[in-house]
C-alpha cells in the first residue's frame, strides 16, 4: 500500500476467506454511507478551483497544525500500543507536503495540454473512495487522503483499523468541522464507526475506488473486490552502502530511517550491504549512532522471541523499542541505545533476518566487488519485499545506475533516509503520500506513489493535427522487403 505503511496485526480471516457473513445491518450502513457519499459529490460538482484548492487548505491546517496533530499521533500510539509517541508527530510534515503538491496541481476542467499533439486533458472525479486505514498511520492516511479527494471532487469513506479505531474517528470529525466551516458537505469525508472484515469488503465492493494501505491480505481483498483497487506490497528496504560513501551520513541517515516510529514503517532499513573495506568503520560508526550490535548467543534469543514457530513476525516484537525488544528476548542493552544491529551471514526465507522485521531491528551484510552486492541485493527481494523500496550510499554514478538497472523496486533514494524520503521530502521530487505502490513485483497496479492524479478521472480530447504517417522503410528498416513466414 500502497508501502505504507501500518500492513501488521491483520485478521488471519482477511487472508483465509473465513470471515463471518455481513449482517443486514452492516450492508444498511454500507448503502447509506455511498447515498450521503454520492450526495456530497453532487453538491460540489460545480466548485471551482480556487474554492477546492481553499478547502484543502483548510483541512491541512485543521489536521497538520502542531498541536492538534501531535494530539491526534500520540492517541494512535496509546490506542494500538504501536509506535513511538515522541518520533510520530514528526510525520506532520507528509501532510503538508501533500497539501503543497495539491496546491500546485489542476483538477477542475483543462488540466494538460499538448498542442503539438491537439491533446487537451480534462480532470474528472474518480468517484466515491474507499479508504482502509493502516494501524501504524492513523491520523496521517485520513487528512492525506482527504486533501488529494477533495482536490479531485470525489468523496471518500475512511475504514478504520480496529486497533485505532478511535483515532481514526476523530480525526475524519476534526475533517468535517473544516468542511462546515468552509461551506462544503460534511459527508464528503465519512468514518465507519464499527469496522468489521465484512463491512470492509462491501465498502469496497460499493465504492468506486478503494485505496488499500496495508498487509497483503488487505490489498488482496481490495483486489477481489469487483472495483478498482490501488494496493500496496510488503517492504524489506535494503541499502547499498559502497567504498565512495560518507560513513558519517550514512550512519546517521540509517539511524534515522530505523528508528522513526519505532521502524513500523514499510520504508524502514531493515537490511544494509556494506562495502568490506569501510564495513568496520560504518559499523562502528552506526553504534556510535546510538545501535547496540548483538552477539551470536543474543542473535539467537531475538530469533526465538521475533518470529514464531512458522516464521511469522510476532505482534508483541512489532513497532516497540529496541529495549522492550530486547528485554522480551532476555537481554538488556545499555542506555542510549535505540536500535538493534544483527550481522547477516545467510540470505534466504529460511534465513529470518533477512526478512522484513517491522522494528528498530536491522540486518547488516559485507560483500566485496560491486557485482556481488546487487547479486545480494536481488537475493534479498527474493525473500521479501520486492517493489517497494532500496537506496545507495554512493557518490558512484555508475553503482547507482547498475543499481538501478538490478534492483527489482519501484523507487530508489540516493543518499537519503529512505523511510523519510520515498514518500516524497522536501528536499526530493517524489510525490508526498502515505501510499505507495509496488508494481507487478507487489501485486499491485502501479508503481508510483499514490497521489493527486490516482484520485481522477480523465478525459483526452483529440483534435486534427497535420497527417503524421512514417514511411514503411522507416517503420520497418532492414526488414522491408525481406523473407516473410507465410
Amino acid at each position: 500500500m500502497v508501502g505504507t505503511e501500518g500492513h501488521i496485526l491483520e485478521s488471519p480471516k482477511m487472508a483465509t476467506g473465513t470471515a463471518r457473513p455481513i449482517t443486514d445491518e452492516e450492508k444498511q450502513t454500507v448503502q447509506e454511507l455511498v447515498r450521503r457519499a454520492r450526495v456530497a459529490m453532487q453538491e460540489i460538482e460545480n466548485y471551482d478551483q480556487a474554492r477546492l484548492d481553499r478547502i484543502c487548505q483548510a483541512v491541512g491546517w485543521a489536521t497538520a497544525n502542531e498541536k492538534t496533530f501531535t494530539r491526534l499521533s500520540n492517541m494512535g500510539v496509546d490506542e494500538s500500543g504501536l509506535g513511538d509517541r515522541a518520533g510520530r508527530p514528526n510525520k506532520r510534515f507528509k501532510i503538508m507536503g501533500i497539501l503543497r503538491d495539491a496546491l500546485r496541481q489542476k483538477s477542475v476542467g483543462i488540466i494538460e495540454e499538448i498542442p503539438e499533439r491537439g491533446i487537451a486533458k480534462y480532470a474528472k472525479p474518480a468517484g466515491v473512495i474507499a479508504s482502509l486505514v493502516p494501524v501504524t498511520n492513523a491520523a496521517l492516511t485520513e487528512a492525506g487522503n482527504g486533501i488529494y479527494a477533495v482536490k479531485a471532487r470525489d468523496a471518500i469513506i475512511f475504514s478504520p483499523h480496529p486497533a485505532s479505531k478511535n483515532t481514526t474517528i476523530e480525526t475524519v470529525r476534526i475533517m468535517r468541522a473544516a468542511l462546515k466551516k468552509q461551506g462544503a458537505p460534511e459527508d464528503l469525508f465519512q468514518v465507519v464507526m464499527k469496522p468489521s472484515i465484512p463491512l470492509a469488503h462491501e465498502l469496497m465492493a460499493s465504492c468506486d475506488l478503494t485505496i488499500a494501505t496495508g498487509g497483503a491480505a488487505m490489498v488482496r481483498a481490495a483486489y477481489s473486490s469487483g472495483k478498482p483497487a490501488y494496493g500496496v506490497g510488503a517492504g524489506n528496504a535494503t541499502m547499498v552502502i559502497d567504498e565512495t560513501a560518507n560513513v558519517e551520513e550514512a550512519a546517521r541517515n540509517t539511524r534515522l530511517s530505523k528508528t522513526s516510529d519505532n521502524g513500523s514503517g514499510c520504508s524502514a532499513d531493515g537490511n544494509l550491504v556494506v562495502e568490506a573495506s569501510i564495513y568496520d568503520a560504518f559499523l562502528e560508526q552506526l553504534q556510535k549512532e546510538g545501535g547496540y550490535l548483538v552477539n551470536d548467543e543474543e542473535k539467537k534469543k531475538l530469533k526465538q522471541v521475533m518470529w514464531d514457530a512458522e516464521g511469522h513476525r510476532t505482534p508483541n516484537t512489532i513497532a516497540r523499542p529496541a529495549a522492550k525488544i530486547a528485554e522480551l528476548a532476555g537481554f538488556a542493552i545499555p542506555a542510549g541505545k535505540t536500535f538493534l544491529i544483527v550481522k547477516g551471514t545467510h540470505i534466504g526465507k529460511q534465513h529470518l533476518f533477512s526478512s522484513e522485521k517491522l522494528s528498530p531491528v536491522l540486518t547488516i551484510f559485507k560483500y566485496s566487488g560491486f557485482d556481488n552486492a546487487l547479486q545480494m541485493v536481488k537475493q534479498i527481494y527474493e525473500v521479501g519485499g520486492k517493489g517497494h523500496s532500496c537506496g545507495i550510499y554512493s557518490f558512484n554514478d555508475e553503482h547507482i545506475h547498475q543499481l538501478a538497472l538490478t534492483a527489482p523496486v519501484s523507487r530508489m533514494m540516493v543518499r537519503q533516509p529512505q523511510s523519510k524520503a520515498n514518500a516524497g521530502a522536501w528536499n526530493n521530487g517524489m510525490p508526498m503520500t502515505s501510499s505507495m505502490g509496488c508494481g507487478t513485483w507487489g501485486g499491485n497496479i502501479t508503481s508510483e506513489n499514490i497521489s493527486l492524479k490516482h484520485y481522477m478521472n480523465t478525459t483526452w480530447v483529440s483534435r486534427p493535427i497535420a497527417e503524421d504517417r512514417p514511411s514503411e522503410a522507416e517503420l520497418f528498416g532492414e526488414f522491408l522487403n525481406s523473407e516473410t513466414f507465410d
